[in-house]
C-alpha cells in the first residue's frame, strides 16, 4: 500500500511549509513558502549557510542597512527555493504594511524586481499579503498587473469572499490557529477531525468557492496534526510542515477523499463591500483576534530577523 502522503499528492497539491533548503530537497513539494519565521530557520540551516554568507557579504559591500539586507535575504532564500520546486515560492510583504495598500503594492513590486534581477520570473512567485481589507485591495491592484498573490492569515468567510472578489490567485485559510482559539474558548482538549472548527472553516470556504465557480486556489494551512490534513484531502493545496509530512509518509492506510468540486452544495454568492467586511470581522472575535495576533507575530519575527542580520553585519 502506498503511503498516506503519496495518496494525498494524487488529489491535492502538497506545499512545503518550510524555508529550509534541505527539507525542500527531501520532500520535493510542488510549491514552498518563505516568511520571517521560516527565513529565521533558514539562517540557522547549515544547507543555507553559504548562501546567507554570500548575501551578507554582498550587502556589507553595498552598504545596505540591516532592514534592506533582510529584504534582500528573504528574496535570496526564495530564489534558491525556486530552483528546487517546479511551482511557486510565496514571499511575504512586511507585516507592518498590512494596513497600507499603496505601501504593500510598492513593496510587492520591489520583491518582484529583485527576483527578476536574480533570474526568477514573476510567474514563479506569489506575493504573500495579510488578509486585511487593505491587503486584499493591494492584491487586487497587483493581480491586475499580472502579479499573483497569496492572501494569508485568513480565518473567516468574510475574508475569503473579499479575496475571491479581488481576484486573488490563492488564499491560505488557517486551520490550527482556529482550533487553538476554540479549544481555549470552549475549554476542551481537542476535536474529532470532522468536528474541528478549523477543518470546518476550510471546508465551508472550499464549498463556497466551488459552488460559485471561483478559480482562486484554496490552500489549507497551519496544521496541528495529520488528522486535520486527512480531513481536508482533496483541497486544492495544503501547506504542511516537515514533521507532519514525515508522519504522513510513514503511515500506510487508505486515504478517503474528503473534498471535491463535485461535492459542492451550491451555496449562493455573498455581497461583500468594505462596510460589510469590517462589520462581519468585528462580529467574529476569533477571526479578529487571530488576524491581529498573526500580524504581530510575523512582525516580531521580522524584527528578530533584522536584529540577527545586524549582528552578522558587524
Amino acid at each position: 500500500m502506498t503511503s498516506v502522503l503519496a495518496q494525498l499528492r494524487d488529489m491535492t497539491t502538497v506545499v512545503a511549509d518550510t524555508g529550509e533548503v534541505a527539507a525542500v530537497k527531501r520532500y520535493k513539494p510542488v510549491d514552498c513558502t518563505t516568511n520571517p519565521s521560516l527565513v529565521l530557520g533558514a539562517l540557522k540551516d547549515p544547507a543555507s549557510e553559504d548562501l546567507i554568507a554570500r548575501e551578507i557579504e554582498a550587502g556589507r559591500k553595498a552598504g545596505l542597512s540591516a532592514v534592506a539586507l533582510t529584504d534582500t535575504l528573504t528574496v535570496a532564500v526564495g530564489a534558491e527555493l525556486a530552483k528546487l520546486v517546479p511551482g511557486r515560492v510565496s514571499t511575504e510583504v512586511d507585516a507592518r504594511l498590512s494596513f497600507d495598500t499603496q505601501a504593500s503594492v510598492t513593496r510587492a513590486r520591489a520583491i518582484i524586481a529583485d527576483y527578476a534581477a536574480r533570474g526568477t520570473g514573476k510567474d514563479r512567485i506569489l506575493i504573500k499579503l495579510a488578509s486585511t481589507w487593505e491587503g486584499i485591495r493591494a492584491a487586487e491592484i497587483l493581480q491586475d498587473e499580472g502579479i499573483d498573490c497569496n492572501l494569508t492569515l485568513l480565518f473567516s468567510m468574510a475574508q475569503a469572499v473579499a479575496c475571491a472578489d479581488a481576484g486573488a490567485f490563492l488564499i491560505s485559510p488557517f486551520v490550527g490557529r482556529i482550533t487553538d482559539w476554540f479549544k481555549k474558548a470552549e475549554g476542551v482538549e481537542g476535536y474529532a477531525p470532522d468536528q474541528d472548527p478549523g477543518v470546518k472553516s476550510v471546508r465551508a470556504i472550499y464549498d463556497y468557492y466551488k459552488s460559485n465557480g471561483i478559480s482562486t486556489i484554496v490552500m489549507g494551512a497551519s496544521f496541528r496534526n495529520t488528522g486535520q490534513i486527512k480531513a481536508l484531502a482533496g483541497c486544492d493545496n495544503l501547506t504542511i510542515a516537515p514533521k507532519l509530512l514525515d508522519e504522513l509518509d510513514s503511515e500506510d492506510a487508505v486515504l478517503p477523499r474528503a473534498l471535491s468540486p463535485d461535492m459542492a452544495s451550491g451555496v449562493a454568492a455573498m455581497a461583500m463591500d468594505e462596510a460589510t467586511f469590517r462589520w462581519q470581522m468585528n462580529a467574529d472575535a476569533m477571526a479578529t483576534e487571530k488576524l491581529a495576533e498573526g500580524i504581530r507575530n510575523f512582525d516580531a519575527d521580522h524584527q528578530k530577523l533584522i536584529a540577527l542580520v545586524a549582528e552578522r553585519l558587524e
